[in-house]
């Protein structure tokens, strides 16, 4: 059993300055409050958090953290508070305990690897300090090496979810010692035959293997030597696990196995490294393709070194991996690296430096803050574009930050989503524009009757959801458009005394319809109720051009009256190319003015409205109908635009912002004043101009005023 002393010598011995009365402090608490619990194994409980602090400390961690080990299931398993917690051991080390003790609760359910991989990145996302996840390692670690009192079934669940989940985060992390013996202890129960049989096999192998590494450590080092290069030379036979992966994926016996020795030769600088590499290739012959550069290209999770395989003493293949001292520290603690001291002095400024790696910590971590933010704070957020939620099942569903739970029913089925009506959190029903947040459980309420609305568009942020969503608004706009075209064709063919029916079954309308570069008929008809095609248009092709001159000159008169009132003054400013008796009307939403760039948007019942081509609701409409057009400039109409006036507030302002207006022959519609405590006048006007040359001349009429300081065009 390690004792107290064995972990405070453990601390000493790389941060001198540390403050060993708070880790006393914290083994004397965790004594009393854990009095009387016993583990599977019979020990007292009080093993098991010692265990995790003493290899909290072998990786070298801060007091906060060792600490944190000692502590780490007191909020769990005992009737200590959070409260109390920052009490007698401050804020920080209570947060991470808290964290540990909220990860200690989730259930994992790993049917496959990517589900595994949405665990991995929740755990990360929910741990706001990454100190949380070494602690739960620790734990998982101590836990896996007295897993042999667990029941036999629970063995191996134990077993998977280490193997599935953190063995995985700490290989991401760049925690090796770590991660090859939560392999190797999995790999033990998950298949305890063939485990023993391997062991057994490369025991027999032992002093063979011993010895080849005696005479290969004894040319390295006098290679070294003759070059004048300082360096530790030393052997080591790979993981379990690792040389099992290797037999499954060459399939092969592990006599076939010949690299089961790696080399590693640690050199004081980076120009050594290359150097011995180079003594290393003149030495023996090196594998075409068997050399990496982690140095001038690190991994993911901040490792460095030099690999290379050549074939050593006796033919037989050899790993050789070369590193500085410091790149081996980094090696084999990872990111728990960043949390050693030098001597009790803190971070030097090659720390510094080093800490841009954590950019490349994972493929999917998002940028970290400034390094000096990073070592104050001491907290790392990967996922802050992330949430990570439940089913009700269990399984985990990663989704953008605002996700809602529509975005979370189209995950489900495209069904599920179309039908969805409502939202259950955690148990309790939410709004569906509710933002989900990293561990909710999420279950949906839907209704056979229910479908997708518009203002979903405006909620969702998955990219599945909100195609789902436009997808079914397309179809469902194209069903009606296809009827309303068709019942627009029927009224206008009657007016010629002409059949739709009966055109249809000779195969005119087909004929029109690729004529028109359609495939078919429907979308002919789906063209016409879109307001792309005018029915007179379909007429032109039928009829010949004599008889449709007749019927318009008889018509000609009340149809121009009819137009006239439908139109108004609006249609008059607009050219609609290809399409005839159309309503027109202007957006709101940018009021735009002769001289603007603008789109036509076939509005079903409206006619066409006329939008500035930048205007955001016009670009987010159905692009099946927008149609071309263009300003008349054989016409003019006085158009609605307003404006805002930011002014001094001085005597007699409005009046000479009036009059400015007036000037430029510019009627004012409507005028909204109003003073702000700093002695400004922020004024709104709506002033009819004829177009956007006007409506610069009564800008520029009012900045020439003195006491104006801007003069804006407001689009809504």
């Amino acid at each position: 059993m390690i004792r107290l002393n064995d972990i405070l010598d453990k601390v000493v011995s790389y941060n001198p300055a540390a403050n060993l009365d708070m880790i006393r402090k914290a083994y004397v608490y965790c004594a009393k409050v854990h009095q009387g619990q016993t583990r599977l194994s019979g020990e007292p409980y009080l093993v098991h958090p010692m265990e995790v602090a003493a290899i909290l400390a072998d990786l070298k961690l801060d007091v906060a953290t060792v600490v944190t080990g000692l502590l780490h299931d007191t909020l769990e398993d005992t009737l200590t508070t959070y409260d109390e917690l920052v009490q007698i051991f401050g804020a920080e080390v209570a947060n991470l305990v808290d964290g540990v003790t909220k990860i200690s609760k989730i259930y994992f359910k790993t049917k496959e690897e990517s589900q595994a991989e949405n665990f991995r990145k929740m755990l990360l996302a929910m741990a706001n300090d990454i100190r949380v996840i070494l602690v739960k390692l620790a734990d998982r670690l101590h836990n896996m090496r007295t897993l042999q009192y667990q029941p036999e079934t629970k063995q191996r669940s134990i077993a998977k979810e280490t193997l599935d989940i953190y063995a995985p985060m700490a290989h991401r992390l760049g925690i090796a010692s770590v991660k090859s013996e939560l392999e190797d202890l999995s790999f033990r129960y998950l298949n305890t035959e063939l485990y023993y049989d391997l062991a057994s096999k490369v025991t027999k192998k032992k002093k063979e293997r011993e010895s080849y590494v005696e005479d290969v450590k004894e040319i390295i080092a006098q290679k070294l030597s003759e070059h004048g290069i300082k360096g530790e030379v030393s052997g080591r036979s790979k993981h379990l696990y690792s040389i099992y992966n290797k037999m499954q994926s060459r399939n092969v016996d592990i006599d076939e196995i010949y690299d089961l020795v790696a080399i590693r030769i640690l050199v004081e600088d980076i120009r050594g490294c290359y150097e011995v590499l180079g003594i290393i290739h003149s030495t023996w012959k090196p594998i075409p393709g068997r050399f990496k550069d982690y140095i001038a290209i690190p991994k993911g999770n901040m490792y460095q070194s030099l690999h290379t395989t050549v074939i050593g003493p006796h033919g037989e293949r050899m790993e050789v991996q070369i590193r500085t001292l410091e790149m081996h520290r980094v090696a084999e603690a990872g990111i728990a690296a960043h949390w050693q001291y030098k001597e009790g002095k803190g971070y030097d400024e090659r720390d510094v430096k080093r800490f841009a790696w954590l950019r490349q910590l994972l493929e999917w971590q998002q940028e970290l803050q400034d390094s000096q933010e990073f070592m104050n704070t001491v907290k790392v957020e990967l996922f802050p574009e992330e949430v990570y939620v439940f089913t009700p099942n269990g399984d985990v569903k990663g989704f953008p930050k605002g996700a809602t739970p529509i975005d979370f029913a189209y995950s489900v089925h495209t069904d599920v989503g179309h039908r969805c009506v409502g939202a259950k959190v955690n148990g309790k029903l939410v709004p569906l524009k509710y933002e989900m947040k990293t561990g909710d459980i999420i279950e949906i309420v839907t209704s056979p009757h229910h479908t997708p609305s518009k203002d979903w568009l405006k909620i969702v942020k998955s990219t599945r959801a909100r195609n789902k969503i436009r997808a079914w608004i397309k179809t469902e706009e194209r069903k009606r458009s296809v009827t309303l075209g068709r019942e627009i064709c029927e009224k206008e063919f009657r007016r010629y005394n002409l059949n739709l029916g009966k055109l249809q079954k000779s195969g005119e309308i087909k004929r029109v319809a690729v004529e028109f570069g359609f495939v078919g008929e429907e979308d002919l008809m789906a063209a016409v109720g879109y307001g792309k095609l005018s029915c007179n248009q379909i007429l032109g092709k039928l009829l010949p051009e004599q008889k449709l001159e007749e019927h318009r000159e008889r018509k000609e008169t009340r149809l121009t009256k009819v137009i006239d009132k439908l139109t108004r003054k609006s249609s008059s400013a607009i050219q609609i190319n290809g399409v005839e008796d159309v309503l027109v009307r202007f957006g709101k939403c940018c009021n735009p003015v002769p001289g603007d760039e603008i789109v036509g948007f076939i509005t079903r019942g409206r006619g066409v409205t006329v939008h500035a081509a930048d205007c955001p609701i016009a670009l987010s409409n159905d692009p099946d109908r927008r149609i071309d057009i263009a300003w008349n400039r054989n016409k003019s109409t006085a158009l609605p635009v307003k404006i805002r006036v930011s002014c001094y507030d001085q005597k007699g302002m409005l009046a000479n912002i009036t009059q400015a207006i007036t000037n430029c022959e510019a009627n004012i519609a409507s005028a909204s004043v109003h003073s702000t405590v700093d002695k400004r006048g922020e004024n709104i006007f709506q002033v009819d101009v004829t177009d956007l040359d006007h409506l610069n001349r009564v800008i520029s009429s009012i900045m020439k005023l003195k006491g104006v300081i801007k003069v804006d065009r407001l689009k809504s």
